[in-house]
């Protein structure tokens, strides 16, 4: 199963949609409009597992949100970020494409690459 945080009105997610299809065999592919189906703060935690490395890579700090909510300011714990993402999809970085138990930001397509090795 390959799973697709999918953002349609952004052209990089657009990109690995279009890359994830021609890439696989005959695996099924779930895309997930987060906008619309926010992901919790459990499978938030889950997810970053999957992707390894800073908490703030699957963040999109240049998002107005971003500020507004204070995110910017010293001393913000990972649970305060989980919890904005949760509230504030828009705030998740995308696309992420998740198989086989890793994850990697799409951004740029390339990096989908190690998914399918």
């Amino acid at each position: 199963m390959i799973t697709i945080y999918h953002n349609p009105r952004c052209s990089k997610s657009r990109a690995a949609c279009d890359l994830v299809s021609n890439a696989k065999a005959t695996e099924p592919v779930e895309v997930i409009e987060y906008l619309k189906q926010p992901l919790t703060v459990e499978q938030l935690k889950g997810l970053h597992a999957m992707l390894g490395g800073p908490l703030l890579d699957m963040v999109r700090t240049g998002e107005s949100e971003y500020a507004e909510l204070g995110l910017d300011a010293p001393g913000v714990t990972d649970n305060q970020l989980y919890e904005a993402i949760a509230s504030h999809p828009i705030l998740l970085q995308r696309p992420i494409v998740v198989r086989n138990g890793r994850a990697v930001i799409g951004r740029p397509t390339e990096n989908l690459a190690v998914l399918f090795e």
